[in-house]
């Protein structure tokens, strides 16, 4: 399983470089809550996750990083990023990318699962953006603490529909899977 995310706005001032999962301080990674993980969950994140940064490119989780304040070019990081998911060859792929990192790698369509979250608010489904990246920190979180690794977007469905309403949509030719996820 590969996990996709997004770098956070809000980031740690740092004096010397430190963990990204420790720089990215924004509402996605609070709810991910990396230094309440059991060890064998950081095991898991540490081979599962990595972080599209905007300065960086694609990044595990302990990879020493600087503060930094950039927007990303997508001409100059796509081979960058490319080059380094290209090289991995997960079964599965979670990605909790904003639309601005999902240009920089397009992903195999066949086995990655966009994770789509919207809220109901007078009974209208809406996207709240703060709410969705923290339901992308929670859903990274529990597939990090699942009893088992999800293989694919059947599986994935599975482990998140005991904590979340949310529909599973297949893969087109050009568009991939969508976990759509009702915040709660």
């Amino acid at each position: 399983m590969l996990i996709l995310l997004p770098p956070s706005e809000k980031k740690l001032e740092t004096k010397a470089q430190t963990p990204a999962i420790n720089v990215y301080v924004g509402v996605l990674y609070q709810a991910l809550g990396w230094n309440t993980l059991s060890s064998t969950a950081k095991k898991r994140g540490e081979k599962s996750i990595y972080i599209i940064s905007a300065k960086y490119g694609a990044i595990s989780p302990l990879a020493k990083i600087e503060t930094y304040k950039e927007k990303i070019n997508n001409q100059v990081m796509s081979p960058i990023v490319g080059k380094t998911l290209d090289a991995l060859k997960p079964s599965l792929i979670v990605d909790c990318r904003s639309s601005t990192y999902k240009t920089v790698w397009h992903a195999p369509v066949e086995k990655t699962v966009e994770i789509h979250v919207s809220t109901v608010i007078d009974g209208v489904r809406k996207v709240v953006t703060h709410m969705s990246k923290k339901t992308r920190g929670e859903i990274a979180r529990l597939l990090l603490q699942s009893r088992s690794l999800p293989n694919s977007p059947e599986d994935l469905y599975a482990i998140v529909s005991e904590k979340y309403p949310c529909a599973l949509t297949p893969a087109t030719e050009n568009e991939p899977w969508i976990l759509e996820v009702i915040a709660v």
